[in-house]
């Protein structure tokens, strides 16, 4: 490699470091924060800024002097999600599921064993005032983070568990990996994930996997909002067949061959009362 190219790889390393610092948390930032996070010098960090700026990947708060991510790096995220073939597919239904519902539809896929949010739309009954888009959840505090567990097999939850993943978000998060295994014994029976409180209080979910050409699960589908609109487990039948039906055409529109038979089976309150 030239002297050229490896000071070009360099820079462009520099301004990727700069942008990833931008997080829901950290939205704006200034340039001593950048410094202080990437460990560049300021001098660096401004010239790097200022191009980003120009090239409209940061933008500025004139009042403030804070910056922020720029409309390029909106483009950038809009044109990724629509080159995937699964948002595609799911941008109507999950749009419509959550018309008809009044709750959270999410959609996302699993990328380094967390899930990666594609798509949600909130109901009326479940109103936020963000896109999960882009972010990432675990896997094992979520319903459909545990509907692509129950796929995955035995060997990867123990190595997601001995891996320290497995943190504890609330009381009621799922942080033994026996404990575990014996729940995605029971996603697996009833085609279906729950989640309730794991992740946030006063949230639950009901979640299905989403299956390609070769019934390999790729995704999952969930219906999520507060506690009290859910109603589990006394609608948890209801949800979970709406949710499986959502799933199963996204399946269908994958390649995937759906044979499904059986209705999902959901415990009664004295099951639920033992668990």
């Amino acid at each position: 490699m030239s002297v050229e190219s490896g000071a070009g790889t360099q820079a462009v390393e520099r301004a990727m470091s700069l942008l990833v610092c931008f997080t829901d948390e950290h939205s704006e930032l200034r340039i001593s924060e950048l410094c202080a996070q990437t460990g560049l010098g300021q001098s660096t960090v401004s010239r790097m800024v200022s191009s980003l700026d120009r090239l409209g990947f940061v933008a500025q708060d004139t009042r403030t002097g804070l910056y922020r991510l720029g409309p390029t790096a909106v483009t950038l995220g809009s044109v990724a999600l629509n080159s995937s073939p699964l948002f595609r597919a799911a941008r109507q239904v999950t749009q419509n599921l959550a018309h008809t519902t009044g709750l959270g539809v999410n959609l996302a896929e699993l990328r380094d064993d967390h899930l990666f949010y594609l798509c949600n739309f909130e109901g009326a009954r479940s109103p936020k005032s963000f896109t999960m888009a882009g972010r990432t959840a675990p896997l094992h505090a979520t319903g459909m983070g545990k509907a692509v567990l129950a796929e995955l097999g035995t060997e990867y939850v123990r190595d997601y568990y001995a891996q320290g993943l497995a943190d504890a978000y609330t009381p009621h998060s799922i942080t033994d990996a026996a404990a575990m295994e014996k729940a995605l014994e029971e996603v697996r029976s009833r085609g279906y994930a729950t989640e309730v409180e794991e992740l946030a209080f006063g949230r639950a979910c009901v979640a299905a996997p989403i299956r390609g050409r070769g019934g390999r699960v790729v995704a999952a589908l969930s219906l999520s909002g507060p506690l009290s609109e859910l109603g589990l487990p006394g609608r948890q039948q209801e949800w979970a067949l709406t949710v499986i039906e959502a799933a199963d055409e996204l399946s269908v529109t994958l390649g995937f061959t759906v044979t499904r038979v059986a209705q999902p089976r959901v415990p009664s309150a004295t099951q639920e009362a033992a668990n």
